[in-house]
């Protein structure tokens, strides 16, 4: 049987995976009400004739709609080939919903080998990120027996970075691109204290969330307070060392740190951090 459109494909597919039950299907009825069913063979759905296109159009209807128990039924029953091979599993598509169903199903081992040994284009990037991060909260999680900080968070993705088949390349810190961080510096020495007008304007240029950018522009006042504070107690032992050793020295104010309550050294440093996105 081959079908002319992936829709008709589909609407068979809806038919034939609900008899999918443990591995086993019914064939036929009962010939008697004292005889019982035998399980048979599995269903071949590849003797079908379904061609690569309508199997990866399927798992992509089946991945967009949520239906994640079909969705598993249906790779189930797709052929695999001794060594895993195939123009079929090889389609962008149905490793992608094979990630999807592993990462539901608690198989996060599975869900890593997959993310690992095949590349994906830069479409599914985000969604597939998104699983490698989640997966490997939730197991750090239950090995600790809390919930994760952001601190947490933040070490589970140092210790276990994106892998390069999920990932552009751009650089990266604390899972901001460069290209972010850049943007947000600008606004920041220019306004360190963003009305939520502006930061919808800069989460829309950035692409993250009003709430990320509010927190990014909180750390930074605490680190630039912090390096302010720091800067004063270094400049004030100085001079006190400088008074005790040269005779009727003093030491002169620094206009540069010592400032009115309330305001700012505003530095831009390379030590920025989003522990708190």
């Amino acid at each position: 049987m081959v079908f002319r459109s992936p829709l008709d494909f589909f609407s068979a597919s809806r038919l034939l995976l609900p008899h999918f039950t443990d591995g086993t299907a019914v064939v036929g009825r009962p010939r008697s009400p004292d005889e019982h069913p035998l399980p048979g063979p599995p269903l071949a759905l590849p003797g079908l004739c379904f061609s690569a296109a309508q199997i990866a159009s399927v798992c992509e209807t089946l991945e967009e709609t949520g239906d994640i128990e079909r969705l598993a039924r249906f790779l189930w029953s797709l052929p695999v080939t001794a060594d895993g091979r195939d123009s079929i599993s090889e389609h962008e598509s149905v490793q992608r919903a094979r990630a999807v169903v592993a990462f539901h199903s608690g198989s996060f081992r599975e869900l890593y080998h997959i993310l690992e040994t095949h590349r994906f284009t830069r479409a599914s990037h985000g969604k597939l990120q998104a699983m490698w991060l989640e997966a490997h909260y939730r197991e750090a999680e239950k090995l600790r027996g809390r919930p994760l900080g952001p601190v947490d968070k933040y070490r589970v993705r140092k210790k276990f970075p994106l892998p390069r088949t999920i990932w552009d390349g751009e650089q990266k810190t604390h899972c901001f691109k460069e290209r972010t961080r850049g943007l947000l510096r600008e606004w920041y020495l220019q306004d360190p204290y963003p009305n939520p007008g502006k930061k919808r304007e800069l989460a829309h240029a950035t692409g993250l969330t009003p709430t990320q950018v509010g927190n990014w522009f909180k750390n930074r006042r605490q680190r630039d307070r912090a390096a302010a504070a720091k800067n004063r107690l270094h400049h004030h032992r100085m001079c006190a060392e400088g008074s005790r050793t040269m005779s009727g020295g003093e030491c002169s104010p620094d206009i540069n740190t010592d400032r009115m309550d309330g305001e700012m050294l505003l530095s831009v440093t390379d030590s920025d951090s989003d522990l708190e996105v």
